[in-house]
């Protein structure tokens, strides 16, 4: 295998040798650790996501934040409220669920459960005017994380969309989004909760 090109030698994982997997796995962490930077690309991306609301989709996201960290959320929050549209360009029909994907191996269980929830909680400030179910939510009622999907989408979701609130730039929230995007992943001592409690 020529190492100077960085290439492996197979056309077919299954042909791979233990030098090829060992390069990729060195060229991975490389690849892993630029994430915070392709998704402070992909944020400023959504200015110039779907339009029709009064501000772009960056400005929602930022409102959002600078809604959570008012109210006292810790950085894990902040963060989810950051990035919980991130999803709209590539899976505007299950949006939240590839923003929680996106998180998932960074954040405690509550905050993914909400992030990949938001979507149906959102319903209720605006179903009935679609003409769909807005009590949608109602089949999680009794989940231990309802209250806090419910927080999350009433007092910043589906609050911010205000051109005159003063909301917080994307530098501002930058080193929050490097420091969760840095964690080790799926880290027990971080998640706290299984994987399981996020189907419950």
């Amino acid at each position: 295998m020529n190492m100077d090109r960085q290439k492996v030698s197979f056309i077919r994982m299954d042909e791979g040798s233990a030098a090829d997997y060992a390069l990729l796995e060195s060229l991975e962490k490389g690849h892993v650790a630029g994430l915070a930077d392709r998704l402070l690309f992909a944020l400023k991306g959504l200015q110039n996501s779907f339009d029709g609301y009064r501000i772009d989709r960056l400005q929602h996201s930022l409102q959002s934040a600078t809604r959570a960290e008012a109210d006292g959320a810790d950085i894990e929050m902040i963060v989810g409220a950051l990035v919980h549209d991130l999803g709209d360009d590539l899976a505007p029909h299950n949006h939240s669920q590839l923003a929680a994907s996106i998180i998932r191996p960074y954040v405690r269980a509550e905050v993914t459960w909400v992030i990949e929830h938001h979507g149906i909680f959102q319903l209720y400030y605006f179903g009935a005017s679609e003409g769909v179910n807005k009590n949608e939510r109602d089949r999680f009622a009794g989940h231990k994380w309802f209250a806090s999907c419910d927080r999350f989408c009433g007092l910043w979701d589906q609050m911010s969309f205000d051109p005159d609130y003063p909301t917080k730039p994307l530098s501002h929230f930058e080193p929050m989004l490097r420091e969760v995007f840095s964690r080790q992943p799926f880290d027990p001592a971080i998640i706290g909760e299984s994987e399981q409690a996020l189907d419950g």
